[in-house]
């Protein structure tokens, strides 16, 4: 019990580390980016192609994956993007899904359609059993990366400038631009950022979910449970969502393994219907 508890947590942070771009683009950008999926794509293989063809070391390649994911964010979001900010919801969702299936095409294309294997390093193999509790060496390093993410993150939007910026122009970008903030600067910042944060989970998880072309289809609805049950305005929301999805996906498959996914989605209905907004909303109800 208490090592699948440990596997589920486990997993919920790395599915926190995968969603939590899409949160912050949808609660404080208000843009339903469901492409998002592409750049955990685009970081699991940038990590899995320089371990396989170029020998670069493991945590060599960690924050690479988050860099180049972050640029190609940056990249789409100042050319694709951004005239859609202003657009309704459903054009947004049918050209981020457009852009889900072009990567994906493009992927297989180039890179074939076969399961990635990623070998670790050595000291991220292997259990260390503690009475009962069997804890895996690269489960507790998921652990420890994504605890530091999300404690910097939660820093980084709730005391440093960056995020009152942030919190300002997405309240109100005429007034924040007259009061001298670049709206488009720090759109543009916090776009790359999560883009970067999803590629950095796509590396940390392409051992553990799998990478395949088809990646951003299969692990969608798990982000977008993330986002809806935990809500968008905080931080807090989606990592106690992305542990309880995780803790359930987990436990789950190991006691009733033919019921599949259907504890995670009538956990997800139970939390709706008690929560509609989501388990965390800003003051008077507005996600």
């Amino acid at each position: 019990m208490l090592t699948i508890l440990f596997d589920g947590i486990a997993y919920g942070m790395l599915l926190f580390v995968l969603a939590v771009g899409l949160a912050v683009t949808m609660g404080l950008m208000n843009f339903i980016n469901l492409a998002h999926g592409a750049f955990a794509m685009a970081g699991g293989y940038i990590t899995v192609l320089l371990m396989q063809r170029l020998d670069v070391p493991f945590l060599v390649s960690l924050p690479i994956a988050f860099a180049g994911s972050a640029l190609l964010g940056a990249v789409l979001e100042r050319t694709l993007y951004r005239p859609l900010y202003n657009k309704p919801h459903l054009d947004q969702v049918l050209f981020s899904i457009g852009l889900v299936f072009m990567a994906v095409a493009a992927v297989d294309y180039y890179v074939g359609s076969t399961q990635q294997i990623m070998q670790l390093p050595e000291w991220l193999k292997g259990r260390t059993e503690i009475g009962s509790l069997g804890m895996g060496h690269y489960r507790l390093f998921i652990i420890a990366v994504c605890a530091a993410l999300t404690v910097g993150l939660q820093y980084i939007l709730a005391k440093t400038r960056f995020g009152s910026r942030l919190r300002a122009a997405v309240d109100d970008q005429r007034v924040a631009a007259g009061m001298g903030i670049n709206v488009n600067m720090v759109f543009l910042s916090t776009f790359a950022f999560g883009s970067g944060l999803a590629g950095l989970g796509g590396a940390l998880g392409a051992e553990v979910l799998g990478l395949d072309p088809s990646f951003p289809l299969k692990f969608m609805i798990y982000f977008l449970i993330v986002v809806a049950v935990g809500g968008t305005s905080s931080i807090t929301g989606p990592l106690l969502a992305a542990l309880l999805l995780g803790i359930a996906d987990v436990a789950g498959k190991y006691y009733i393994p033919k019921m599949g996914a259907f504890i995670v989605y009538a956990l997800m209905i139970v939390i709706l219907l008690w929560r509609p907004n989501g388990l965390f909303v800003r003051q008077g109800g507005k996600t």
